[in-house]
């Protein structure tokens, strides 16, 4: 596993807004008097939907509210590849390079990123709308090659396709998650070809 730190760039001080601040709260209260520090993912992965990463004083902040030290939360921020530990654009997408969908042609999808987003990963674009990186298994391998953006998978993709989605994206659009060849599901590509007779 690769050597994951915080940003050396922080900002000065973390807050959770009132809502999310509720949210964390509701699930602390999931677990027994004692046991708060079973909330730390949750806790940090509201964080990160608020600020869009990771950063120390979120990590602090969350360390006193689960009265955990510092390192246990840091730990855990650090072992999750989920939590990212550096600012990105306001769509996080993640290219699977797994072999299934490497050996279906997801070098074309990262070459799009590439030209679409930034030359290198882990990268703001300039419009500052996009962060691009590989990842390891985004679970579609049957409709692979597949990439994540944000909470939506896209699957079934080419480099034009990937292409055309993060343009979609950038002018606002809302671009179909899914298989993008047509298919329902993971069925077989020009649809089903068995138990197609009813009993």
């Amino acid at each position: 596993m690769t050597l994951r730190r915080l940003h050396h760039e922080q900002p000065a001080s973390f807050a959770f807004s009132d809502a999310n601040k509720a949210r964390v709260d509701k699930e602390i209260a999931k677990y027994p008097a004692g046991r708060q520090a079973s909330a730390v993912i949750a806790a940090l992965w509201i964080g990160q939907e608020q600020e869009g990463w990771v950063t120390k004083p979120m990590v602090e902040a969350v360390a006193r509210m689960l009265d955990m030290p510092f390192i246990r939360v840091l730990e855990v921020a650090t072992f999750y590849t989920m939590f990212n530990l550096e600012p990105v654009g306001k769509h996080l997408v993640q290219v699977c390079t797994t072999t299934p969908c490497w050996l279906r042609g997801s070098d074309d999808v990262v070459a799009a990123c590439k030209k679409h987003i930034a030359e290198k990963p882990h990268t703001i674009s300039k419009d500052g709308k996009f962060t691009w990186m590989e990842a390891e298994c985004l679970g579609a391998c049957v409709n692979a090659p597949m990439m994540q953006i944000d909470n939506d998978t896209y699957e079934d993709l080419d480099g034009k396709r990937a292409a055309e989605i993060i343009e979609v994206l950038r002018r606002g659009g809302d671009p179909k998650p899914g298989p993008q060849k047509g298919r329902h599901s993971s069925e077989p590509e020009g649809g089903p070809t068995t138990l197609k007779e009813k009993a």
